[in-house]
């Protein structure tokens, strides 16, 4: 069954409107006719049963006949992630892989040695709906939030909303990242900062540090800004039993 997520609190019987890209899949591509079902994700993260109820060329309205149970896809750990923006198109891997993975929030990052400076809306827009597609295609229950380009000030400031904040660093003392992980305790709200290409200076090391950063090592091999994201993600999960 096709999904689609509709912005709203919805019930039973009501009757929503796709528009845009999500209208030109299920009539265009997908050649949806009135009766056939989809599956309907609202913002409160309740999941319906649809009917197609009418075909247009730019709107698709589904009635909601019944409401499904939880499909809790969702992890318990809430992940923001602060990503250095890279150049090219690397950042669309990140929000991607990071949103498959369960990130709750992806926050593109413009600190001290980014190549790539202030994205415009047309970007800033790509990458939300790169984040809804990959929502949609791994079964989330809700699309991670994709904010506007903070600096690394702002960014910092982010830590006072969660329990703890990790930052990968070359320079990082080299200790196990299974022991440092166990440091954040029973954190659920974590902030992860990755810096870009060419790495987070010493001065914003010791910024992040004095904000109450845990600066950590992702061990001997310097990773790649995308790979970084992955890679910390993955051990948080799976450390919390998650994966």
């Amino acid at each position: 069954m096709s999904r689609f997520f509709v912005e709203g609190s919805f019930s039973v019987g009501d009757r929503v409107a796709l528009a845009g890209g999500d209208a030109h899949r299920l009539a265009g591509v997908l050649r949806a006719v009135p009766g056939d079902s989809v599956e309907i994700l609202d913002g409160r993260s309740r999941r319906f049963d649809g009917r197609v109820r009418e075909v247009g060329r730019e709107r698709v309205t589904v009635e909601l006949v019944a409401e499904l149970p939880p499909a809790r896809r969702e992890a318990a750990l809430a992940i923001t992630l602060a990503q250095g923006v890279p150049k090219g198109q690397k950042m669309d891997f990140v929000v991607e892989k990071t949103v498959e993975l369960g990130a709750a929030r992806i926050v593109p990052l413009l600190s001290e040695r980014a190549v790539a400076r202030a994205e415009g809306a047309q970007k800033i827009e790509r990458w939300r709906r790169l984040a809804k597609a990959a929502a949609l295609q791994c079964g989330r229950e809700l699309v991670p939030e994709v904010t506007e380009p903070l600096s690394f000030g702002e960014a910092l400031a982010l830590g006072r909303e969660h329990d703890a904040m990790l930052m990968p660093w070359e320079l990082a003392e080299a200790r196990p990242l299974r022991e440092r992980i166990v440091e954040i305790g029973d954190a659920r709200r974590i902030l992860v900062l990755i810096g870009p290409e060419g790495g987070f200076s010493q001065r914003e090391a010791h910024e992040a540090a004095a904000a109450g950063a845990l600066l950590i090592s992702l061990g001997p091999r310097i990773l790649r800004t995308e790979t970084a994201a992955i890679v910390l993600m993955a051990a948080l999960l799976a450390l919390r039993g998650e994966l």
